[in-house]
């Protein structure tokens, strides 16, 4: 048993998508779910409001602009099931959570393919302000050859070229962030008349491979310039990229063992670029069925099983991989399968089940349950305690339904985990960049943006526009 006197808090945040079937697959039919309800903007107010009172860091919004690669042949189990389809866009409840709330950070993903980085930087600042700082971007490329095609690309970009890009991407964004207005720029003197100093307001003149970007930034510094950057890459170029960019790493470590290794990694690599280890934060993907007794918590995991759509879980898992495995019965044992490439997908299974040929169904509802903790409040506190020895700083708590899975958590888990020291039992104040790190609003002069400080002055462009204008 892990000590039950913790040294630091984990950070905790809520694992959701703006759509009815995230990660646990089937359990929206659940007469006490209200994951349908999605498209309802008080579905999200209430969700946040009871982040806040249960001292969450943050709603962490997944997303996707593109449907999963065909399973079956085509996508018709995606709609069936309601697998990440339909789904909204997330950043536009940002300022309507933000306002219901004081402290609760809104992070929400966005692909560098959907939005051109001067107009992302623009509605990334402006959201910034309106939440005093709060605000987050889980940077992500794309792998879904369906969502390239909705954005005019013939395919899917190539997969280190695509890091490449992101680069690009969040250079432009650094430059605009952090470079093109100075701090005291934005100076609104009425007795003057001055609004803002025009000679420290600077364009950025970006021109690389995929962007040419004049400037100058909109919009007027926000509290953290830069939002707060969650990245979740785990190839060769994600882990660089994350190592260089992200100030939280989102995994979903198959266990703790894999945990420690990924983030050791990706520490060592922050450092060789001139970061410092505890300049990332790992937030671990879990969820919990907590009760009174183990022997309940059971009987209640047991009950949920029984509504968890394998057969969905197999279409996420092969269309995020691109291996149809739609054409094999759910019970067809994995060594059977012929299909190119299964056996080294799927080939940990047989690892997991021994006392018999492991199946598809048994890919399925391990995909589905092995990020799961079932147990009393104690069993749960004793097992966070454990992932966080194992180099996690926070955990991205995933749901079987929203808002049940957050209610039970906050209700019967947090008052153990406050008890243990493992949650914050107040906020600190601030910006979510502070709140995280406690170490000031901005980011550190160690982060890679941190470089466009100051870096541009007065251009020849400048003072020609200012003559003409």
């Amino acid at each position: 048993m892990s000590d039950p006197k913790a040294t630091r808090p984990l950070h905790f945040a809520a694992f959701v998508m703006n759509t009815t079937s995230h990660i646990v697959q089937g359990t929206w039919r659940r007469p006490s779910s209200r994951s349908v309800d999605f498209n309802d903007l008080d579905h999200w107010v209430d969700l946040a409001k009871t982040l806040e009172r249960g001292r969450f860091d943050a709603i962490f919004f997944a997303d996707v602009v593109g449907l999963y690669a065909p399973y079956r042949g085509d996508e018709r189990k995606y709609f069936e099931a309601g697998l990440q389809v339909p789904s909204n866009d997330p950043s536009v409840l940002a300022s309507a959570l933000a306002y219901v709330t004081e402290h609760l950070g809104i992070a929400f993903t966005a692909s560098i393919l959907q939005e051109h980085p001067f107009n992302f930087a623009r509605r990334i600042s402006t959201l910034d302000h309106a939440t005093k700082g709060r605000i987050a971007w889980n940077i992500v490329t794309n792998y879904l050859p369906n969502a390239s095609r909705n954005f005019g690309l013939e395919g899917l970009t190539e997969h280190d070229e695509r890091y490449a890009w992101a680069d690009e991407y969040v250079d432009v964004t650094y430059k605009l962030w952090e470079g093109s207005w100075e701090e005291d720029a934005l100076l609104q003197d009425r007795e003057r008349g001055i609004h803002a100093d025009y000679d420290k307001v600077h364009r950025i003149n970006h021109v690389g491979k995929r962007y040419q970007v004049e400037g100058p930034h909109l919009v007027s510094p926000s509290p953290q310039r830069t939002p707060f950057l969650f990245q979740a890459g785990a190839s060769e170029a994600g882990r660089t990229f994350a190592a260089r960019n992200a100030e939280a790493v989102f995994l979903g470590a198959p266990n703790r063992e894999a945990a420690l290794r990924d983030t050791t990694d990706i520490r060592r690599r922050a450092v060789a670029v001139g970061r410092r280890a505890d300049d990332l934060k790992f937030f671990q993907g879990l969820y919990v069925v907590p009760a009174s007794t183990e022997a309940e918590a059971a009987r209640l995991a047991a009950e949920l099983d029984e509504w968890i759509d394998h057969d969905g879980h197999l279409a996420h898992m092969s269309g995020s991989i691109g291996i149809d495995f739609g054409y094999d019965d759910l019970d067809t044992p994995v060594g059977e399968i012929q299909t190119e490439g299964v056996q080294s997908v799927v080939g940990w299974i047989q690892d997991i089940v021994t006392d018999r040929p492991a199946t598809l169904r048994d890919v399925a509802h391990h995909t589905a349950t092995n990020l799961r903790i079932v147990g009393t409040p104690e069993k749960i506190a004793d097992e966070l305690a454990a992932w966080q020895a194992s180099g996690v700083d926070g955990i991205n708590l995933m749901n079987y339904e929203i808002p049940g899975s957050y209610e039970v958590f906050i209700d019967h888990v947090v008052p153990t985990l406050r008890e243990r020291g493992l949650i914050q039992s107040e906020y600190r104040p601030g910006t979510l960049r502070h709140k995280i790190f406690g170490e000031g609003d901005r980011l550190p002069d160690r982060h890679p943006a941190a470089r466009y400080r100051g870096a541009f002055g007065k251009t020849a462009a400048d003072e020609e526009l200012a003559g003409v204008n």
